[in-house]
């Protein structure tokens, strides 16, 4: 009996249509700025930065998104604010973005994640009370 249900499945596949062979384009720049140490004021205008060098044409017009993180000692959580982006909507291949530094709590365990396809992160930094420009 097994035979006969191997034999219909082979059947099967082989009247199936094919299986597309055209692949997925992922684009994962890396994260260039914020820069370990750095120092971002609330409520401060800051440039987000990603390389865009191996980024490929068909991947060019991908739109982005850019979430803050906050680090916990001896985790690996990424602890994303999911429920208020930094930015949303622009080009991967703009290669930046501004986004105003929001109200958190003082720390030195944030970083910025860039979504495209995938997310990359940015290292460390600080988010420091007051305002004004890093």
């Amino acid at each position: 009996m097994r035979f006969f249900a191997l034999l219909a499945l082979a059947a099967a596949a082989a009247t199936a249509s094919p299986v597309s062979t055209v692949s997925d384009v992922v684009v994962s720049p890396a994260v260039t700025a914020p820069v370990a140490g750095a120092v971002w004021p609330v409520h401060s205008t800051q440039l987000v930065t990603w390389d865009t060098a191996h980024i490929p044409p068909a991947g060019s017009n991908n739109t982005g998104l850019v979430l803050l993180g906050h680090g916990v000692p001896g985790s690996d959580s990424e602890n994303l604010d999911i429920d208020h982006p930094l930015a949303s909507g622009f080009k991967i291949s703009d290669g930046s973005v501004e986004v105003v530094t929001p109200d958190v709590a003082p720390d030195s365990a944030y970083f910025v994640v860039l979504f495209g396809d995938s997310g990359n992160r940015s290292p460390a930094f600080t988010i420091a009370s007051g305002t004004g420009a890093a």
